[in-house]
């Protein structure tokens, strides 16, 4: 999946929050949802712009930004 084409990052929209595709829906925002239990079809449904690629990119994209290297002093 190319997230570059799901998930979008402008200066002065959202305070410069990584959004889905140039809307002003945040992957925070997708992954709130999911972590209150919501359904990828509820959010579907609420959502009418959105599509199942979009949240599965607001997931990986999440997943790459936990994936980080911890320093340790020696």
């Amino acid at each position: 999946m190319n997230l570059s084409e799901r998930i979008t990052i402008e200066p002065g929209k959202c305070g410069g929050r990584p959004c889905i595709r140039g809307l002003r829906i945040r992957v925070k925002d997708i992954l709130g949802l999911l972590a209150a239990g919501a359904s990828h079809q509820e959010i579907l449904e609420d959502h009418p712009d959105l599509e199942e690629a979009d949240i599965l990119a607001a997931l990986s994209y999440a997943a790459g930004q936990s994936d980080h290297m911890i320093l340790r002093a020696a």
